[in-house]
Order: C-alpha cells, then sequence, then structure tokens
C-alpha cells in the first residue's frame, strides 16, 4: 500500500474516532453528563515553613528546702488530663443500608385500580438500528421487550449498545427496565432501573402512587407527579393508551435523574419508509433542554418505530425499527 494513501487512511480513521470518542454513555436518547471543566494548572512558589512552635518548659515545683527540686516533666510523655476518649458510635445496620439505598415507598395501604384491556400484544419486541445523523453512521442497536400478565401487570425491558466502529472505542450497554400495571389510564410504573455495562448506572426510580411522588436515587430527592407520569422507557408506549393525539398531549416523565413535565407537540401524519417497512406515522415533538421525537405506527398498534434525540449541544441520533416481532 503506497504510503501516501496508508497515511490518509489513518487520518480519517482519527477524525471518525475523535468524533465518535466525543459522545457519552446517554447517546440513545438519555441527558448527556454535564461538561467537565477544563483543568488549569498553575505554578505558585511555595508557603514559607511554619514558625516553629515556642518549647515551653514547666517551672520546677515549688517543694521544701530539704528536698531537691523535682526534675522537670516531658509533656509529650504526660497521658490527657481529660480522661478515657469516648467510645467510637457505631452505626446500625439500617443507618449503614439507609446511606446505599433510599428506603422503597410503602405500597401497603395502595388501592389498585381496575386493570385495563392491553392495546398492544401480551408480548412482543421491536428491533432498532442507531444513527448518529451528523456522520450518517449507524454507532449502535437497540431492542425493546414488552410482556403483560393477565393479573394486569407489565414489564418493559430495552438494551441498547454500540455497535460496529464504535463499540472498538467505546463499547457501551445500557440496560434499562420499567414494571408496573396496567390500569385504565394506561401504564402505570411502580419501578424503573438502569444499568451501564452491567453495573448499576445510579439512575433509578419508585414510583408511590398513594401520595403521588417518585423517589429518586440519584439525588435521594422525592418529588410531587402527576397523574398518568411515566418514565423514559414506558413513555414511548404509553401513547398507545392515550386517545387522540392530534392536538398534542402533556406527560410527566421521570429519566431516572429527574422529574419534568413533557408537551408533546403533534406535527401530524407522515408516511415513512424504514427497514422494517412502511408505516403510517404520527409525528410527536417534546422540547425541553433537549429534544425528543417520536413517530408511532397509527396501523401497528400505536408502536414506536422512529426516535429521535436531540442534546441541548445540537447532536442528534436518530433510532428506526428494523424488525417488529416476538421476543
Amino acid at each position: 500500500m503506497p504510503v501516501a494513501l496508508f497515511a490518509a487512511l489513518l487520518g480519517s480513521l482519527a477524525i471518525h474516532a475523535a468524533a465518535l470518542l466525543g459522545m457519552d454513555g446517554e447517546l440513545f436518547g438519555g441527558e448527556p453528563e454535564p461538561e467537565q471543566a477544563p483543568l488549569q494548572a498553575e505554578l505558585r512558589p511555595p508557603p514559607p515553613p511554619p514558625a516553629a512552635a515556642p518549647v515551653i518548659t514547666p517551672k520546677p515545683a515549688t517543694v521544701p528546702a530539704a528536698r531537691p527540686p523535682a526534675p522537670p516533666r516531658l509533656a509529650i510523655a504526660r497521658p490527657s488530663p481529660l480522661g478515657e476518649p469516648p467510645a467510637p458510635t457505631v452505626p446500625t445496620v439500617h443507618e449503614e443500608a439507609s446511606k446505599i439505598t433510599p428506603e422503597k415507598p410503602s405500597t401497603a395501604t395502595m388501592t389498585p385500580s381496575p386493570p385495563a384491556t392491553p392495546v398492544l400484544p401480551a408480548t412482543g419486541a421491536i428491533r432498532f438500528a442507531i444513527y448518529k445523523e451528523s456522520l450518517n453512521l449507524q454507532v449502535g442497536r437497540a431492542e425493546h421487550r414488552w410482556d403483560f400478565t393477565e393479573d394486569g401487570r407489565y414489564r418493559l425491558t430495552g438494551v441498547t449498545e454500540t455497535s460496529g466502529l464504535v463499540s472498538l472505542f467505546k463499547p457501551i450497554r445500557i440496560t434499562t427496565e420499567s414494571a408496573g400495571r396496567l390500569v385504565a389510564g394506561g401504564l402505570q410504573p411502580e419501578t424503573y432501573r438502569s444499568l451501564k455495562n452491567g453495573k448499576d448506572a445510579n439512575e433509578n426510580a419508585d414510583f408511590d402512587w398513594t401520595t403521588r411522588e417518585v423517589h429518586l436515587s440519584r439525588d435521594g430527592s422525592v418529588r410531587p407527579i402527576a397523574p398518568g407520569t411515566q418514565d423514559i422507557l414506558s413513555l414511548n408506549y404509553q401513547l398507545a393508551y392515550l386517545g387522540d393525539l392530534s392536538e398534542g398531549t402533556v406527560v410527566g416523565v421521570v429519566t431516572g435523574k429527574k422529574y419534568e413535565r413533557y408537551e408533546m407537540d403533534s406535527l401530524g401524519e407522515e408516511e415513512i419508509e424504514l427497514p422494517a417497512g412502511r408505516f403510517r406515522t404520527l409525528h410527536l415533538r417534546a422540547l425541553t433542554d433537549n429534544m425528543t421525537e417520536v413517530w408511532i405506527a397509527l396501523d401497528h398498534d400505536r408502536l414506536p418505530v422512529k426516535i429521535r434525540f436531540t442534546d441541548k449541544k445540537g447532536d442528534s441520533f436518530m433510532q428506526v425499527a428494523t424488525e417488529l416481532g416476538s421476543p
């Protein structure tokens, strides 16, 4: 291979690597981590040495003339006049556990809502390809699975991972799970869990519908929530239960880091061609600090067949369905 061609190949690879490595772990629809300020070094002269403490020699004790004076006592060898130090306080097992995992809200007094009939099939899956639009390059893949039980419960799982060249430079695998009940208003999440590369991402949420609050593990906070609030995964499938969306809707959303309300605007119907087929869709958009767009297939149980996430820096990631079917 000519040297010039080899150098050009290396340069192209370096440019793509730099662009890919600029992506963070939330490139598939989560929130980017805050940017770290650049480190700056400043040379300063060393501080002057501390002044030596004066040595205080205790005066010899006054004694009768018949006795020799007592030798001076060394302060460093003299025990503290304050007596024995207090015994250390040993935290209880409950106190230690509370520092690691916040207690889940009690559901003992929860009055269950009547279960609803699933709009979606009892079980199913969607597989996606993920593209970074500025590079026109596939950077990952994802799979969503759902399962509804006869007793009115649901479980959603999402697995998203980098693929191809990106996985060589930055292997990322994010697993999320939403579990809860199917009620008259649709999905009612009770727990949301997130793992990053097999480890707890500390972006978990526990919903307490008796008090309409959500407990966030990231900062240990408790936030009030509106009726019908969803987590970031269940939101995509709750859209099937919200009736007419031609004028848009408002949904409370828990991302695992915070709670906010999504004002979802309807941008109208669109016919789109995807690897999974051709779909008549409704295009919805929510503007917060970032922008989230969802295309739901009107003739296929309102499944989310296309999702776009654009962060505050303008980086956009497109998630398109490649296959609809069973797990």
